[in-house]
């Protein structure tokens, strides 16, 4: 008897420990897990960023799922709130928007993701980072647009000569030519986290300093690195030639750095004199500290060969004066003549890994030849959104396909090699190289536009002509035209001479000639208007103009006039009526002198401008 209730005992259990299936535990309802992807969405005030919010079924689940996102701060809205989900055997994606306000507080929040599909639910998080803008290239992004649309702080109301000025200047120890560049919320070890403003000089020096400075007196960099070697110094203008063009007194740093803000790097171009030959070097820093990264500095050196023929590139005959470009994982770099085509300089464009910085790619734009060289009034190689290149080469020889003076290209990264995809040269090449009329500015990408040439990029050099091509079919050459190019999209000619490079915003495009009005061209279905729709009186000019904006509203126009950039003068960018002048401030604002090709640098309410001994830095007074 008790033996057959041992037995009905033990069968009950096993019976139980069956329903539950096994271990003791009960089934698990069909149900759906949500991930959202990034783990950290970043947004800047003004803008937009788009992540992906991923349900998976579980066990057999199908239904809809409505994903809530809730915990979302001020001035921040999210598109689409609730997300609809129809589920039936495998995981659906779907994309999620999140934009901020101008007037966005800058914070890091984490949004709640809640699923519910009748009484069953799931949730995760999504981390946020309202952040300030930062500036990692020149010209504010890769299609050199020159905008900047997420200031703020300067508006048409407070850029006057009673309310914004000049506030301090930044001492370095040599010139600053390129781009002064910009991260936010930087951890410096031992100094805490800081804005940070970058600069690089002509004697080799990379400086990080606090972008929140507001005395002289509290300017002092949070980190310096000289880029020398032992017994190196900068190439001596002696050595380097040419100093009645460029008025330098010493060739070390030249172009724009630029920042891989995602790995905390900042990739820089030294030149130096060692043991009497110069030397060009990639370095590769990290932004907090200034060390060299990924194995570097690698040194750089360059071959091209066509038709049986090797160029070999020679450091004496260059200068890297155009900003580098970052794109596709690769740092590109350009070259050319040092002011006065000594030397034998020829145009190059030279890729490298930014992971290894192993060199992957050489373009020579004169092969055989001289001259063509790529400097662009220190503007930087264009980048569409699928990483083709665009730039444009000096006077020079040109062969169809082949030598490329007085030309605009589009090479492509093809595995370890630069490839030419497509060109543009003007009908009268052989006029404009006899001249020094040579093509001389950043390629501007514009946005896509109506009509039946979306993808549109606008040239122009020191003739004035402004050229507008189709990116997908630039137009190479026409040897039969006699006053104009009739097979690209559109030809403004002598616009502007000596232009700086072109900027663009909401609709318009600026050009800025030496001696000529600043002119505000309208763009209507990928063409630009015949005539200007407003202008200034004739400026100095002379340098490269930017613009910044919030959105559409309250653009400004910021101008470096003259060959030493003794004036700085701001625009209504709609208008073009005159809103700053240093020359109205009676000397309060008086500008120290400035290098040649000196570049202009606005975030968060301030402009960073390099000049011959350092950064000067202006704002609201």
């Amino acid at each position: 008897m008790k033996s057959h209730y041992r037995r009905l005992v033990l069968s009950l259990v096993a019976a139980i420990l069956c329903s539950c299936g096994g271990g003791g535990q009960p089934p698990q309802e069909p149900g759906f897990s949500i991930a959202a992807s990034p783990a950290t969405l970043s947004v800047v005030p003004g803008a937009s960023e788009t992540g992906t919010v991923t349900v998976s079924p579980r066990d057999g689940f199908t239904g809809n799922v409505n994903v809530t996102i809730s915990n979302v701060p001020s001035g921040v809205t999210v598109a689409a709130n609730p997300i609809q989900f129809s589920i039936s055997s495998s995981p659906v994606s779907q994309p999620i928007t999140v934009s901020a306000a101008f007037d966005a507080q800058l914070q890091n929040t984490t949004l709640a993701l809640t699923g519910t599909s009748g009484k069953v639910t799931a949730s995760t998080h999504l981390n946020l980072q309202v952040r300030s803008l930062s500036v990692t290239t020149w010209h504010y992004d890769n299609a050199r647009t020159g905008m900047n649309p997420n200031e703020t702080i300067l508006n048409l109301v407070n850029v006057n000569p009673n309310t914004f000025g000049k506030l301090y200047d930044i001492p370095a120890d040599g010139a600053v030519v390129g781009q002064v560049l910009y991260l936010p919320n930087v951890a410096i070890p031992g100094k805490g986290t800081h804005n940070v403003v970058y600069a690089a000089t002509m004697h080799d020096s990379v400086y990080a300093f606090d972008a929140d400075s507001n005395t002289d007196a509290n300017a002092s960099p949070l980190w310096q690195v000289s880029l020398l070697p032992a017994g190196a110094t900068p190439v001596p203008m002696t050595v380097q030639g040419c100093s009645g063009v460029s008025a330098w007194t010493e060739v070390g740093i030249v172009a724009t750095p630029v920042i891989d803000a995602a790995t905390g790097t900042i990739y820089v171009v030294a030149k130096t004199y060692e043991n009497g030959s110069t030397v060009f070097r990639l370095h590769a820093l990290d932004v907090t500290t200034g060390s060299e990264k990924f194995g570097g500095p690698v040194q750089i050196a360059a071959s091209y060969t066509l038709n049986g023929h090797t160029d070999t590139f020679n450091p004496l005959a260059e200068t890297n004066r155009p900003a580098l470009l970052l794109t596709n994982g690769h740092v590109y770099l350009a070259f050319g003549s040092n002011g006065c085509n000594a030397y034998g300089d020829e145009g190059w464009v030279i890729s490298y890994n930014a992971s290894s910085l192993a060199q992957e790619g050489t373009f020579n734009a004169e092969p055989g030849k001289s001259l063509a060289s790529i400097w662009m009034k220190g503007g930087g190689l264009s980048a569409d959104s699928a990483s083709n290149i665009y730039g444009e080469a000096a006077e020079g020889n040109f062969t169809p396909g082949t030598n490329f003076g007085s030309s605009v290209f589009r090479l492509t990264q093809s595995g370890n090699s630069l490839q030419v995809a497509d060109w543009f040269t003007p009908w009268n090449q052989a006029y404009l190289s006899q001249n020094d009329l040579d093509l001389n500015d950043a390629v501007l990408l514009l946005p896509d536009q109506p009509g039946s040439h979306p993808h549109l990029a606008l040239a122009a050099g020191k003739e004035g002509t402004v050229y507008v091509l189709d990116r997908d079919n630039m137009g190479q050459y026409c040897g039969s035209c006699t006053a104009g190019d009739t097979q690209i999209v559109q030809e403004l000619p002598q616009a502007a001479k000596h232009t700086g490079c072109l900027v663009y915003w909401n609709g318009m495009v600026y050009t800025t000639g030496t001696g000529y009005p600043i002119m505000e061209w309208a763009l209507s279905n990928g063409m630009l208007s015949s005539t200007p729709v407003a202008q200034t009186p004739a400026q100095a000019g002379g340098h490269s103009p930017i613009i910044t904006a919030a959105g559409t509203a309250n653009g400004i126009l910021w101008q470096l006039n003259g060959t030493n950039a003794t004036n700085l003068t701001a625009y209504n960018a709609t208008t073009l009526a005159l809103l700053y002048a240093t020359s109205q401030t009676n000397g309060r604002d008086t500008l120290p002198p400035m290098p040649h090709f000196a570049q202009l640098m606005i975030v968060n309410g301030k402009m960073y401008v390099g000049t011959n001994s350092g950064v000067t830095v202006l704002g609201l007074l």
